[in-house]
């Protein structure tokens, strides 16, 4: 018989507790597991960058719990708000973030606005790290007269109309026009132009708000010019979403042959993504399509056009002032060469009539509290590798900690390099090392200031909702948009 010390002691955990032998190492895993304490960490954001932190904190340390807060009363971020409702593969990354909420040692705290209903001292106090992955909530202005006109719009707040941002969610966007201008030359001013000119009948089964489609079916939007400061080497879309704005159904591109004037020669030394994605630009705008293509674009009743060297001046309005009538562009010319070429007025302009303008020159993230330094300029935390500067125990991952730029997967790096960090300074004992209340003093916080925070369960069953109201209509899913009717189906 074994003695009893052995029957009664689990074997993993006399593995984890006898002495390593001699001239190893414990794995960084396995000197987490005598810490008295489970640190507790807060995750501030619940879109990639707050998931992707969360999943790496609980893959290394063996006993660390972790609470995301995010403001919505839904999960998921950019992810359910920003990506394309035509491309439901990127989504699949939700599957993963669902298995890291349901984890026994992670908890979703939805409806909380951190910096309104807690401060970010207050979760400094209550747990040992704080992890700030927030995102990038405002579009950065154009800051040219007649912006404020109506039929001006952020593409951020477009595409939180058509993927049920609550925020936007009464934008209503008067598609009565013939063309529209989306300044910006990204990967969501092609979103943008994509959504406008595919045939709706196309966007019927994915998860575009049933209020967005009916809109859409309405427009009569046939021309979409994205208009860039630079020129066709700048441009900041990838091959991807190139290629399937110059297959979209219906319509046809329209690009000047003499943008791409001795382009041929310059492409021969820039690196290969971008090689290929001017290949593609040249041909499309030099050679001449094969039969059955050009009696495609022949038939096309839609048109969308790349306009280059152009940088918005003044948006002009109708002659009784009440709306946007046409837009004033600047003529530019490039100084220097590739990435870093600067678009220079030459002096000239021209105006292009259109009855809608969509600003895509990118997002920006706000300050979330006083408490927490905040670089205006370059809208981001200032940090060293997620770490914040002058704020022990307090860091950022994802757009809040280097600037709106790259994919999923740029993201998931990121915030994998973050949760790192944190660990490295745990593991220090740079962090707090006395017991943390975490979760039960915020919630006794918020109780007093009457915030009722919604858990991963109760979103399991919004989910369950929508995806209910969008089988009928054969639909992955109908998003709920009203923050109101999903507390109601709670029953809060």
């Amino acid at each position: 018989m074994a003695p009893r010390c052995w029957r009664w002691w689990p074997w993993s955990a006399w593995r984890r507790a006898r002495p390593p032998p001699a001239g190893s190492t414990p794995s960084f895993r396995q000197q987490f597991s005598t810490q008295e304490q489970p640190p507790q960490i807060c995750v501030v954001g619940s879109g990639p960058a707050g998931f992707y932190t969360a999943q790496h904190l609980l893959k290394h340390h063996p006993r660390a719990h972790v609470d995301i807060y995010e403001k919505q009363l839904v999960p998921f971020g950019l992810v359910r708000f920003g990506v394309a409702p035509d491309h439901p593969e990127v989504k699949n990354v939700i599957n993963t973030f669902t298995q890291t909420a349901r984890s026994g040692r992670c908890a979703f705290r939805g409806n909380v606005v951190v910096g309104r209903d807690v401060a970010v001292p207050e979760l400094q106090a209550a747990y040992h790290a704080v992890v700030l992955s927030y995102g990038a909530e405002d579009h950065r202005a154009l800051e040219i007269p007649g912006e404020e006109l109506p039929g001006v719009f952020s593409a951020r707040a477009f595409v939180g109309w058509y993927n049920g941002l609550p925020e936007n969610r009464e934008l209503a966007p008067d598609l009565s026009c013939d063309t529209a201008v989306i300044l910006g030359q990204g990967n969501v001013a092609l979103d943008v132009a994509r959504i406008l000119l595919t045939p709706p009948e196309y966007l019927e089964k994915t998860d575009i708000t049933e209020a967005a489609l009916g809109v859409l079916r309405q427009s009569r939007v046939k021309t979409v010019w994205i208009v860039g400061r630079r020129g066709p080497l700048q441009v900041a879309f990838t091959i991807k979403e190139l290629r399937e704005m110059i297959q979209l159904p219906g319509t046809r591109p329209i690009l000047d042959p003499t943008d791409f004037l001795g382009l041929q020669d310059r492409i021969k030394e820039v690196p290969r993504p971008r090689k290929r994605l001017t290949e593609l630009l040249l041909r499309t705008a030099t050679e001449r399509p094969g039969a059955e293509e050009a009696a495609r674009q022949a038939s096309a009743s839609r048109t969308w056009g790349l306009r280059f060297f152009r940088s918005p001046q003044q948006v002009l309005p109708s002659p009784d002032g009440r709306r946007v009538a046409g837009i004033r562009l600047a003529v530019t010319r490039l100084e220097g060469v590739g990435e870093a070429a600067r678009a220079v007025p030459t002096g000239d302009s021209e105006d292009l009539p259109c009855g809608l303008v969509l600003s895509s020159v990118g997002y920006k993230s706000r300050p979330i509290d006083p408490s927490v330094p905040f670089d205006s300029k370059h809208g981001v935390i200032p940090n060293m590798e997620g770490r914040v500067i002058d704020v022990p125990g307090l860091y950022c991952s994802g757009w809040v900690k280097r600037g709106p730029t790259g994919v999923i997967a740029t993201t998931m790096t990121d915030s994998f390099l973050t949760g790192q960090m944190l660990l490295q300074d745990l593991k220090a004992g740079l962090l707090p090392l006395g017991p943390r209340p975490g979760y039960a003093a915020i919630e006794a916080l918020l109780s007093s200031r009457g915030v009722r925070p919604v858990s991963f369960s109760d979103w399991e069953k919004l989910d369950a909702e929508e995806v209910s109201r969008g089988k009928g209509a054969g639909k992955p899913r109908e998003k709920l948009l009203d923050p109101q009717e999903m507390l109601r189906l709670l029953g809060r």
